[in-house]
């Protein structure tokens, strides 16, 4: 199936998938073509400004408020929304890949949370994932009342079939399914490994670019947003929901899945990771990491994130007689990272397509040594080409809490601290230079 989509970020979108479906004129007349049911979805209060409003009007079969009642749903095991209160470590963290799990598992239950902070109740704060899956989601469909969720695939393809329309989603790409927003996760090469944010807070968006001006990191155009697809399907389906942290069931009898048309601003988005407008230094030192942000959700202090989600892609470095890689670093934010694909440039070894590392606030970190002799004896009179890579990295202004399941991994490195000890010491009083 080919699919479309719609380009353009925050726009007021309007799709079809009959002729005249979508109402003229009128969002709620008293009749609806086709018979359809008039449907607001509200990602935002009412009042909120125009410019940060989030609503889309559906147009559907059936209302959203047809099942029956719900019920604790015991499928999703690892993903939580609780991490603790307790003192966490300052130390260096990082995992090695998880493995694709023998026993049929479907997104939901191939969800393992890494680490958050905040809380849904709180509506601030993420909630940092690792997902591994083998099995399409059957019969279910979920929506997320707690966030919105930032999907990143490192391993297979996903198709995302939401009430919206579908999204075809490969490694180097991206998906952001609004709070709310219903869907079904269908696993296209039979298994898939990836990364994803919770996002409690305010809804992500593209970062103001300031004295950048107009162009470059993530263009606008280049956000995508399915066009209106729907299921007419009757038969014994569940609905899951994730709210106030738990996980809740409902059965019903007909695919939710049945969205004929809408319009508005409220609506599931990918995002080609490939296409963004990398910029840097031409002179020297290497820039602050939030040069590569792709999007932002601010928080209640400005200039200051709830969460930043940013990339480490392809690029020239150009920088003369200056050190090139990502220098020592702390920092009052935390960061936690994955490797989508091929190699990261301050690492040498030991960071893997698939892993992740957490670096709290204020703890040390930064190229390791083998990287540190190398880039301090590179000739900077060449430019240095760095291609075939792709890493990310969540940013938020509140300490990471790692869970007692990411601590306890057998993925964890425990070694991770090694990678620094190599450093030897150059200092030498009578000699400056």
């Amino acid at each position: 199936m080919s699919l479309q989509y719609q380009s353009g970020f925050g726009n007021d979108w309007a799709t079809e998938a009959l002729p005249g479906a979508l109402p003229v004129g009128r969002n709620s007349p008293q009749r609806c073509p086709y018979g359809l049911y008039t449907e607001q979805l509200s990602g935002t209060a009412f009042t909120a400004p125009r410019s940060e409003n989030r609503r889309s009007w559906l147009y559907r079969i059936r209302p959203s408020a047809q099942h029956l009642p719900f019920e604790l749903f015991t499928g999703a095991p690892r993903w939580l929304s609780e991490f603790g209160t307790g003192p966490v470590t300052p130390n260096q963290l990082r995992w090695s890949p998880l493995p694709v799990p023998d026993a049929p598992t479907d997104f939901i239950a191939g969800v393992q949370t890494w680490g958050g902070n905040g809380s849904p109740g709180e509506q601030s704060g993420v909630g940092i994932h690792l997902y591994v899956a083998n099995r399409s989601m059957q019969d279910r469909v979920f929506y997320n009342a707690d966030g919105e969720l930032l999907i990143v695939p490192q391993q297979g393809r996903l198709r995302l079939v939401t009430e919206l329309g579908m999204i075809d989603l490969e490694p180097q790409e991206i998906a952001v399914i609004p709070r709310g927003v219903r869907l079904r996760v269908e696993l296209p090469d039979g298994h898939a490994r990836g990364y994803m944010l919770e996002n409690f807070g305010a809804a992500l968006r593209l970062p103001e670019l300031g004295p950048i001006g107009s162009n470059c990191l993530a263009n606008a155009r280049d956000f995508q947003t399915p066009t209106a697809w729907y299921e007419d399907v009757d038969g014994d389906f569940e609905l899951i929901a994730k709210f106030t942290g738990g996980f809740w069931r409902a059965t019903i009898d007909h695919s939710p899945l049945d969205v004929v048309a809408w319009h508005g601003t409220h609506a599931p988005y990918k995002y080609d990771l490939r296409h963004f407008n990398a910029v840097g230094s031409i002179g020297f030192d290497h820039p602050d990491p939030s040069i590569f942000t792709v999007l932002t959700a601010p928080s209640d202090t400005p200039g200051t994130a709830n969460i930043d989600f940013a990339i480490f892609p392809p690029r020239v470095l150009v920088m003369e007689d200056t050190f090139r890689p990502p220098w020592f670093h702390r920092n009052v934010a935390s960061e936690f990272m994955g490797l989508i694909h091929g190699v990261y440039d301050a690492k040498a070894d030991g960071f893997s397509p698939g892993g992740a590392s957490l670096h709290n606030c204020m703890s040390g970190h930064g190229p390791d040594a083998d990287t540190f002799e190398k880039a301090s004896a590179a000739d900077t009179t060449q430019a240095h080409y760095i291609r075939d890579t792709m890493a990310f990295m969540f940013e938020t202004r509140r300490v990471i809490r790692p869970t007692e399941q990411a601590l306890a991994s057998a993925a964890r490195q425990d070694d991770y601290y090694r990678c620094w000890q190599g450093l030897k010491k150059h200092f030498n009083p009578t000699t400056p230079n």
